[in-house]
Formats: C-alpha cells, sequence, structure tokens
C-alpha cells in the first residue's frame, strides 16, 4: 500500500504522512516533528517486516524472540560502526487515518521514492527520513579506494524492497541522467544524495601531478578529486554540500557579536 504523503514548506522541506491503518512507518532518532493523537510510537532494534507484524528487532516475547532480538543487535551494531542511528521508531495507527509529520536533519529538499521490488538504491549518509514496512534499510560498504578519495561512497545507506522511501538533503535536488549528457557526469563529492542501482559511482582525480593540479587542489575548493557517476539512470543531486554548509556557519559564527 503506497503511503500518502504530501511534501510541504519551501527551502525546508517536511513530509506530512496519512497513516492508515495496517501501515507501518519508521524513521531514525531525530526525524520525527509532530504526530496527532493515535499513532502509535514504539522505538526497535531493526525495521519492521512488510506484513506489519513482530519485526526481528522488537522486544516482544514469541517464539524465535531472541533469535530475533539477536539479529536485530546485530543490525544496529552495524548501523553504529557506520555513524547511523542505533535504533528505529515505528509509527502506526490503531484508529482511523493518523497524522505524521517528518523532516530531515538539514534544511533543504525532500523526495518520496516508490520502490518496486526490483530496485536498489544507494544514498549518502543521513539521507533517510522513514520508509515504510517493505522497504528494507542496510549499509553498504562502497569500498576503500572510493571513500578515502572522495568523501562520499565509503559507507552508503542501501535499500530494496517494496514500498515508499523518504530521503532528504541540503538546499535544492535536481534529478538527472548521465546518459542524458554522454553518460557521465563529475559531481562534487557533497553533492550526491542518492542513485539507482543502474548507475556506476567512481572518484577521478582533478588534474595530474602538476603545477595546474596543485593549483586545483590547494585552491579551487575541491581537493584532489571528484566523484563520478555514469550509466543510464537516475541520480538525485543536492545544491548545497554539508562540508560547506559547515564551514559557512563556523566561518560565521558569532558575528553578531563583534
Amino acid at each position: 500500500m503506497t503511503l500518502d504523503v504530501q511534501l510541504v514548506g519551501t527551502t525546508t522541506k517536511m513530509a506530512i504522512v496519512s497513516l492508515q491503518p495496517g501501515q507501518v512507518v519508521y524513521s531514525e532518532a531525530g526525524k520525527f516533528l509532530f504526530s496527532s493523537g493515535d499513532v502509535v510510537m514504539e522505538t526497535k532494534l531493526s525495521a519492521p517486516s512488510a506484513s506489519g507484524g513482530q519485526d526481528a528487532g522488537g522486544f516482544g516475547g514469541g517464539s524465535g524472540a531472541l533469535g530475533g532480538l539477536l539479529r536485530g543487535a546485530m543490525d544496529a551494531g552495524k548501523r553504529v560502526l557506520a555513524g547511523e542511528s542505533f535504533a528505529f521508531t515505528h509509527f502506526s495507527t490503531r484508529g482511523g487515518d493518523g497524522l505524521l509529520a517528518l523532516a530531515g536533519v538539514l534544511p533543504g529538499e525532500m523526495r518520496v521514492l516508490e520502490l518496486d521490488g526490483r530496485t536498489t538504491w544507494f544514498a549518502e549518509k543521513d539521507a533517510f527520513v522513514a520508509a515504510e514496512a517493505g522497504v528494507n534499510f542496510d549499509i553498504a560498504f562502497f569500498g576503500l579506494r572510493q571513500g578515502f578519495a572522495g568523501g562520499e561512497g565509503f559507507v552508503l545507506e542501501k535499500f530494496t524492497g517494496v514500498g515508499s522511501l523518504l530521503i532528504g538533503g541540503a538546499g535544492d535536488f535536481i534529478d538527472i541522467n548521465p546518459a542524458d549528457y554522454g553518460g557521465k557526469l563529475r559531481v562534487d563529492t557533497g553533492c550526491i544524495v542518492a542513485w539507482d542501482q543502474n548507475i556506476r559511482y567512481g572518484v577521478e582525480r582533478i588534474g595530474g601531478l602538476n603545477r595546474q593540479g596543485v593549483m586545483n587542489a590547494m585552491f579551487g575548493g575541491e581537493g584532489m578529486s571528484l566523484a563520478t557517476v555514469e550509466g543510464n539512470g537516475r541520480v538525485i543531486l543536492q545544491s548545497v554540500t554539508i562540508d560547506g554548509l559547515a564551514k559557512a556557519l563556523q566561518k560565521n559564527a558569532g558575528a553578531g557579536a563583534r
């Protein structure tokens, strides 16, 4: 059952979800804004099952509860090592339609992606806002070379399954297909929000180890490397990088007192 989601706001989006009986939505800590009184909130170690029943990370009893708790703890431990939230918050309604509002942690846009069971999505850390039961959240390690050289891609969020997925980022979004521009795009590593399985992610050096290459690295603002996305698929980019936002805030911290 597709989620009834309305994205509202301008420079800072929020998702207003109309929860129907039987639907379960889960999110990471810090993404909840408000809800109606009939929405039930439960904290668990894992995402809910597609059926909405007892999930692997629940704290309830029943057959296999210990094994489920151990699996949930292992998944939670992997998320913590990757810098993600230890537990998920589950939202459901036991009455009529429930109102639920969620948002990302940065001022910017959001997207609702509909997973069909055949497509895998990858996203940068902290892009995940929420998803409905049936969408599987996992951590993907994309390779040491991409991670150390490019800053993105070493630890990624991975989504499979069926259902609605909400992701968020900083600034404005643009949806782009590298195939429309010769098959390859070079991108600031911090601008990438998410891409589907048809896209190949990589890192390339800006120029060579010469005078111009050193100038690019020292004064160009991009370091030594750029990310590359290739293939015929969907890429979501953001107009504000987290690193750029952090540097701007640091630069202007206490400006009013000067």
